[in-house]
């Protein structure tokens, strides 16, 4: 691969994790052959232990912590039932240090042999038009509301290497729709509205406005499946007219143990000279084969796609 009109690239985009992180994972990476992994957060309720394993994963890789992963630091609710002594260790900061550089939020990674930069939004979203957790992120970032959130983010995109951007956060961002099934959509009640991040949906556009190309924008923490009806799955796919695409991979729980197999998905997208060609979500068995594979995009079809 000798520049980026030329590359196609794999990457493996990984939901909430939610504690499923086991050896196998890494192995089966190694099979599906893919060039770089991304992590969308929410690895357990602070779980140094699984953090401390996805550090190791010896593959090109970043990731962002989602509000799991401050479930009992951020909140005053999450402090109240913390089961460990924080005035004697400090979770949030340990998985922070374990990812180093790998840890985009608020942050950026260039990958030279990509000819691409990852940006991460918001860290430890809990999503929706509410700023929340004041005293955290204030301490954590000296960002004390949404505009100093969109600036942050900015700054990290204008001063990345590359031109090409894929955006990253552990939620989506505002405005791919307010149904309940939508990427960002609110399942619970009351039912319906746009819980995206309303700093990421900014920061996206501004870096638009900068010239930089943003092909994939993914995120988590809205699960496939809905709360309020099993009839149907969550909308995972969305475009726009700057022809980047939007991928919600938390497909939730990424383990699934049956009567004849231990399975786990990955989310796999193809990057194609800059632009994405295909999205699937795959199902891998303990044989490390594909068992399932569910095509979620592929670039001349329509913009959104819904699963099956």
């Amino acid at each position: 691969m000798t520049g980026e009109q030329e590359q196609l690239i794999k990457i493996a985009v990984i939901g909430d994790i939610h504690d499923l992180w086991e050896a196998e994972d890494a192995i089966a990476l190694q099979k599906l052959g893919v060039d770089l992994v991304l992590f969308v957060g929410d690895f357990g309720n602070e779980s140094v232990d699984v953090v401390n394993r996805i550090a190791s994963l010896d593959l090109p890789k970043a990731a962002i912590l989602g509000n799991h992963d401050a479930w009992y630091t951020a909140s005053d609710w999450g402090r109240k039932r913390c089961p460990y002594d924080r005035e004697q260790e400090d979770r949030v900061q340990q998985q922070l240090d374990l990812l180093g550089d790998a840890h985009v939020g608020y942050g950026s990674l260039d990958f030279p042999e990509f000819q691409l930069s990852v940006v991460g939004s918001r860290p430890f979203s809990w999503g929706g038009d509410t700023w929340k957790n004041e005293t955290f992120y204030r301490e954590r970032y000296g960002v004390n509301n949404f505009e100093e959130s969109i600036n942050r983010i900015v700054a990290e995109a204008e001063n990345a290497t590359y031109e090409t951007i894929i955006f990253m956060g552990h939620n989506g961002p505002s405005g791919l729709g307010n149904r309940p099934e939508d990427p960002c959509g609110r399942d619970w009640q009351p039912l319906g509205g746009d819980h995206g991040d309303p700093d990421f949906a900014k920061a996206i556009a501004k870096t638009q406005e900068l010239g930089k190309k943003i092909p994939l924008v993914t995120f988590g923490h809205m699960h496939h499946s809905l709360r309020h009806t099993k009839e149907h799955l969550r909308t995972v796919i969305s475009t726009n007219s700057h022809g980047t695409v939007y991928l919600n991979s938390a497909s939730v729980p990424r383990i699934i143990q049956t009567e004849s197999d231990r399975l786990r998905n990955f989310s796999l997208v193809s990057l194609e000279t800059g632009v994405v060609s295909q999205i699937s979500l795959v199902w891998m068995g303990q044989e490390y084969t594909v068992v399932s594979e569910q095509l979620l995009y592929r670039r001349s079809e329509p913009a959104i796609v819904q699963p099956v």
